[in-house]
């Protein structure tokens, strides 16, 4: 389960990039009722997402030449040399060179060699994100890629993850935790084959919701879409596939009861 006890390999942070910050402000404020607070006047625009005062998320302004609006998912790294060395030799590419962000941390972005973007960050004052796995923060994150075998094994050679397959509808899923500890424990998301060749790869992250049903219905109210309605998994819950008015694709989850044992 995503917890803020984070060790090699666990998502630590998410961030939205948009072309316009104010307007995905007042939408992600709106849909999951966050605040948006400045880093500061030499922050460029970056600021966070908080819920209840707590760090859930990141905004700030695409960097990029030709980039789309987009959500990125941070893993953790104690070493981010050596995790930029491991990306370049297993074929991915590197989009940001490592950077010391102020003392709160290093980050690095790349793109996996099937074309899903991700990062990483090395904490430094900053650990990373102060609230998960409750209603309205992130609960969990999937990659949707052409070949998941070979993005396990890209991925395992930088943070050592395990995997379980499971059976879901009209496919084989994987389930992906940390290298140490529990595997069930662990886990922190999951692997998925490509929906159709308009699909492309790339991460997107779960927050978990109260009600699947009420939240795409405030996406499309805030001028968002709705790519999947909100529909029941077995032994999971119910999940929607959404977008923000800037097309920054995510999804919520109101996760089934957990069965004590």
């Amino acid at each position: 389960m995503l917890g803020t006890n984070f060790r090699t390999g666990s998502p630590n942070w998410i961030d939205l990039g948009s072309a316009d910050t104010d307007a995905a402000a007042a939408f992600y404020e709106a849909v999951f009722g966050w605040r948006f607070v400045s880093a500061g006047p030499d922050a460029g625009g970056y600021g966070f997402f908080q819920k209840d005062g707590k760090t859930v998320g990141a905004l700030g302004p695409l960097t990029e030449p030709g980039a789309a609006p987009a959500w990125t998912t941070y893993f953790q790294t104690g070493d981010i040399q050596a995790t930029t060395r491991d990306v370049v030799a297993a074929g991915g590419s590197v989009r940001a060179e490592p950077m010391d962000v102020m003392g709160e941390g290093w980050l690095a972005q790349y793109t996996d060699p099937q074309g899903a973007r991700f990062a990483v960050w090395q904490p430094g004052r900053t650990k990373g994100l102060e609230k998960v796995s409750e209603d309205d923060t992130l609960v969990w994150v999937e990659l949707h890629v052409g070949d998941p075998e070979a993005a396990i094994r890209f991925y395992n050679g930088l943070f050592g993850w395990r995997f379980q397959e499971m059976q879901a509808p009209g496919m084989t899923y994987r389930v992906l935790s940390i290298a140490d500890g529990d595997q069930q424990e662990g886990s922190f998301g999951g692997v998925a084959p490509l929906q159709g060749e308009a699909e492309q790869a790339r991460w997107v992250p779960y927050f978990a919701v109260a009600d699947a049903d009420a939240v795409a219905t405030k996406v499309q109210d805030n001028g968002g879409s709705v790519l999947m309605p909100a529909a029941d998994v077995p032994d999971v819950g119910r999940i929607a596939w959404l977008a923000d008015p800037g097309k920054a694709v995510f999804a919520v989850l109101k996760p089934n009861p957990r069965q004590e044992a």
